[in-house]
C-alpha cells in the first residue's frame, strides 16, 4: 500500500493496533532510501544511535542529508540523534527541514511538540499537536496531551 493510502487510513483509524500498524507502514516506506549505499549508512546511523553513539550518529545521517537533501527521513534521523545528544537548537532545525519535505511527519511533530514543551512554550507545544490530530485524530494519549496544553495555558500560575 503507498503511503497516501496509509495516511487516508490513519486519519480514520481508532484502534491502537490498528494505528500502529499504518503508522509501521508509513515507517516502512520512510526507512528506505532506494540506494544501498544510502541505506547502509542509515542502518549504521540507526545502531550508532541506539547504542548510545550519537557523534557517530550523526556523522551517518550528515552523509545522508548531504548526498540526499530531499530525504526527509535522514533529517529526521539526525534531528533524533541532536535531541538525543541534548542540542534542541540543531534538532528544531533538522525537524523542520523534516517537516518541509514531509509535512506529515508525525514522528517529527510529535518530537518538536516534545522540545517545544521543554522550553516552555506551551502554545508552541500545542500548535504542533494541533497538526498531529489532522494527520492521525486518534493517536493513543494526543487528547490528554491537548487537555493538559488547554489547560495549562488557562491556567498558566498551574
Amino acid at each position: 500500500m503507498n503511503p497516501d493510502d496509509l495516511f487516508a487510513r490513519l486519519r480514520e483509524a481508532t484502534a491502537p493496533t490498528e494505528i500502529e500498524a499504518l503508522q509501521n507502514g508509513i515507517w516502512q516506506h520512510w526507512l528506505t532510501t532506494h540506494d544501498h549505499r544510502l541505506d547502509k549508512h542509515l542502518e549504521v546511523g540507526m545502531r550508532a544511535m541506539a547504542a548510545g553513539d550519537y557523534t557517530l550518529a550523526i556523522a551517518e545521517f550528515d552523509v545522508l542529508v548531504q548526498a540526499r537533501p530531499a530525504y526527509a527521513e535522514g533529517w529526521n534521523k539526525r534531528a533524533t540523534a541532536h535531541y538525543l545528544r541534548g542540542e534542541y537548537r540543531a534538532s528544531i532545525r533538522d525537524v523542520q527541514q523534516t517537516l518541509r519535505l514531509e509535512p506529515r511527519h508525525f514522528g517529527a511533530l510529535a518530537g518538536w511538540a516534545t522540545m517545544r514543551r521543554m522550553l516552555g512554550d506551551t502554545a508552541g507545544a500545542l500548535r504542533l499537536l494541533r497538526r498531529l490530530e489532522k494527520i492521525c485524530p486518534h493517536q493513543p494519549g494526543l487528547q490528554a496531551q491537548l487537555r493538559d496544553l488547554l489547560e495549562q495555558l488557562d491556567n498558566p500560575e498551574s
